[in-house]
């Protein structure tokens, strides 16, 4: 062989290895990357979870201190009892509401904003600090529900999942809420 041929030869084989190294360094990277991507997204669905379980919880508690501190369900514990439950929630949901802060992109944590304004409408009936009607007390609660929908939505589309809910239909699912009960009137199981 020539030295032609032998340069050619000895250039052929280091122009392919320096194409191999740089095509398994973009797609270490690339993987690198997309697991990075995959971890973060885990974390934000753990937190999404465990924030909108706190609200709920929130809501829970709030529900069971209005209904005890109206009589409109009679309650063995006290209420200062589940007062403080409900404090101790709100404290997990504050908890909760900030690690979505620090991981969630600004549409999450608008609906997350939405959620809290409407949960503290909702702690602040069943402490007492505020009062109205029952069905203002319902209207509460349908906000709420409204706005963890919202926030769902959100989520979903900073995870990437497909898909949406259906609007008005998904939100006519929220909570249920006893009739009210006019004086003398039976409810509708026949209590």
């Amino acid at each position: 062989m020539d030295v032609a041929g032998q340069a050619i030869t000895i250039l052929a084989v280091v122009v392919g290895a320096l194409t191999t190294h740089v095509t398994n360094h973009l797609l270490e990277r690339q993987r690198m990357r997309h697991l990075l991507l995959t971890r973060w997204d885990e974390r934000k669905l753990e937190t999404y979870a465990e924030y909108i379980d706190a609200v709920r919880t929130c809501i829970y508690s709030a529900v069971m201190l209005y209904e005890a501190r109206t009589g409109l369900s009679p309650s063995e514990r006290a209420a200062t009892s589940l007062a403080e439950e409900l404090t101790e929630a709100e404290g997990v949901r504050s908890r909760a509401f900030e690690r979505v802060m620090l991981l969630a992109e600004d549409q999450v944590i608008e609906a997350a904003h939405s959620i809290n304004t409407a949960t503290k409408a909702i702690d602040w009936r069943a402490r007492g600090t505020t009062e109205g009607p029952l069905e203002e007390w319902r209207e509460l609660n349908r906000e709420a529900f409204r706005a963890i929908n919202r926030f769902h939505e959100s989520a979903r589309a900073d995870l990437g999942v497909l898909g949406a809910f259906q609007g008005a239909d998904h939100s006519a699912r929220a909570l249920i809420l006893p009739e009210s009960r006019r004086e003398g009137q039976a409810t509708a199981d026949g209590e």
